[in-house]
């Protein structure tokens, strides 16, 4: 059934699965870092991860381990490291609301590299859909109310700062998908972030009890799995195509909010879910009705 559908929605139900897998990451690295550093836990989720996926990257072959392309996956590496430093400093210092907004700024930052340096095409309804997708989210976290965004802070500034630099990320992703198999791009991702932070790791190191371990090793495999559907997402649409599925997030984390701590969502997370929800429904629509006339071309070219 998946294989009659278009590529971009293909992508978009990827994405959907990487959202999912990243709010359950995302809830148990909350719980451990209120007892761990959140550098540790950063670097043993990774290094968890780069665990997970060193078996289907074996099942590859022994040579398939080495990439293609090893200095695009130090860049890859290089970004997503820096991202993650610039987010860790930054925690402390901002409030849920900035961090939920200033975090969601990413499909924007994605979309305009996709453009600039992937050549991809930003039709009007890729754009309706990330900023639909992107009001949809303020109107839940409201970043306007109270304290919001009426001063600047240092916390915003690096949290801002971080968003291009996971969006970079991201792009060489999506590049490195002509080079590598998707276990490889993770694989390696994974390696280069557990290097880069094992210095930050150490130094804050405290001894995870047993129970601690079992929820790193979840969040190994939660984040080797979110990545790599993110990956196949990558491989077979546009990026900029499936960012606006990345807001459907915020529709997961409050179904897991209901599931796990029984917290009924407030009426603007219900309407904000809504609009998100909409824009993506629509945007998988419109792209399924371009990708139809393509294919009975090449059906008459053939």
């Amino acid at each position: 059934m998946l294989s009659r559908t278009s590529p971009v929605v293909r992508g978009m139900l990827w994405m959907a699965a990487t959202g999912f897998l990243f709010i359950v990451l995302n809830t148990i690295m909350k719980r451990l870092s209120h007892d761990l550093d959140p550098w540790l836990v950063g670097f043993l989720r990774y290094l968890m991860g780069a665990v997970v996926m060193l078996g289907p990257a074996l099942r590859l072959g022994a040579g398939a381990l080495w990439p293609k392309a090893p200095g695009l996956q130090f860049v890859r590496g290089l970004f997503h490291a820096s991202g993650m430093m610039l987010w860790f400093a930054a925690l402390p210092m901002v409030t849920l609301a900035e961090l939920t907004a200033i975090g969601f700024s990413g499909p924007l930052f994605i979309c305009l590299g996709a453009m600039l340096f992937l050549n991809e095409r930003m039709s009007p309804a890729r754009w309706a859909a990330v900023l639909i997708g992107f009001a949809g989210v303020l109107l839940v976290v409201k970043p306007w109310d109270g304290a919001g965004f009426a001063g600047i802070s240092t916390g915003m500034l690096l949290m801002l700062a971080s968003a291009p630099l996971f969006a970079g990320s991201f792009l060489v992703a999506k590049a490195l998908t002509r080079h590598e198999r998707s276990e490889v791009v993770v694989l390696w991702q994974h390696l280069w972030v557990s290097v880069l932070l094992c210095g930050f790791a150490l130094a804050y190191w405290s001894q995870p009890t047993p129970a601690q371990w079992g929820l790193l090793v979840a969040c190994g495999f939660l984040g080797a799995g979110g990545h790599y559907c993110m990956v196949r997402a990558f491989r077979v649409a546009d990026i900029s195509a499936v960012q606006p599925v990345k807001f459907l997030e915020l529709v997961w984390a409050a179904i897991l909010g209901v599931l796990v701590f029984g917290t009924a969502p407030a009426g603007a997370t219900v309407i904000g879910g809504m609009v998100i929800l909409v824009s993506t429904l629509l945007l998988a629509r419109h792209e399924s009705r371009v990708a139809a006339p393509v294919k009975e071309s090449a059906r008459e070219a053939a």
